[in-house]
C-alpha cells in the first residue's frame, strides 16, 4: 500500500494513552480518535483470516461491484422494481463519484502512514490507493448506495446493505487505507447523498 505524495512526511507519534480531552483542539481530538481506533485494529493485523476478510470486503467495494450485484438481484424480474433499482444505482454512482472527487481535491488529506503496517502475505489482491484520504470513497459510495437502494418493504435486504456498507468502512481502517475520521465522514456524507438520491429516484 502506498500513501499519497503528501503522506511521505515523518510519521507522527500515536497517542493512545490517557489524555486530558479538555486541553485538546478539534484537530487534536480527530488525531486522537484516529490513533486510538487504529491501535484497536493492530492486534488483528497479520492474522491471515482477518487480513483476507478485509481484503475481500474492501475489494467488493471497488468500483461499485457489490452494489451492481445487489441491483442485478433486485432487477432480476421486469417491472417497476427493476426500473427503480437501475435508476437508484445510476444516481448513487454519479452522486458519490462527483462529491468524493470534489472533496478529495479540495481537502487533500494525506493517507495514513503505512510504514509500520504489517499485513500477512495473502493471495487476495489489494488495490493500492493513489488519491487523498478524506473522505473514504469506498465508505461514501457504500452508504450512498445502501441508502438509495434500500426498500421499505424489504427490511432484511436493506439491513444487509447497510451491514455490508459498515463492513467496507471497517475494512478500510483495518488495511490502513483510511483514517477512522475519513470513514466516519464517508458514512455521514454518503448517507446524506443517499437521502437526496432517493428523492431523485
Amino acid at each position: 500500500m502506498t500513501p499519497s505524495s503528501e503522506a511521505t512526511d515523518a510519521p507522527r507519534p500515536r497517542r493512545v494513552g490517557p489524555v486530558d480531552l479538555g486541553s485538546l483542539g478539534l484537530n487534536d481530538l480527530v488525531t486522537l480518535l484516529d490513533d486510538r481506533v487504529d491501535s484497536w485494529f493492530e492486534p488483528l493485523r497479520g492474522n491471515q483470516v482477518a487480513d483476507a476478510a478485509a481484503r475481500v470486503v474492501s475489494g467488493l467495494g471497488d468500483r461499485g461491484l457489490l452494489w451492481a450485484a445487489s441491483t442485478a438481484w433486485r432487477a432480476r424480474r421486469p417491472g417497476e422494481r427493476r426500473t427503480r433499482a437501475v435508476r437508484a444505482l445510476a444516481v448513487a454512482g454519479v452522486e458519490s463519484s462527483l462529491v468524493n472527487a470534489a472533496l478529495k481535491g479540495v481537502i487533500g488529506r494525506p493517507r495514513p502512514d503505512p510504514a509500520d503496517l504489517r499485513l500477512g502475505s495473502n493471495v487476495v489482491p489489494l488495490r493500492r490507493p493513489t488519491t487523498t484520504s478524506f473522505p473514504s470513497g469506498h465508505t461514501l459510495a457504500a452508504f450512498c448506495a445502501a441508502t438509495v437502494l434500500s426498500e421499505r418493504d424489504d427490511p432484511a435486504g436493506s439491513a444487509l446493505l447497510f451491514a455490508c456498507a459498515g463492513l467496507i468502512g471497517i475494512s478500510r481502517i483495518h488495511l490502513r487505507a483510511h483514517h477512522t475520521s475519513d470513514v466516519l465522514g464517508g458514512m455521514v456524507i454518503g448517507t446524506a447523498l443517499g437521502v437526496l438520491g432517493r428523492r431523485l429516484v
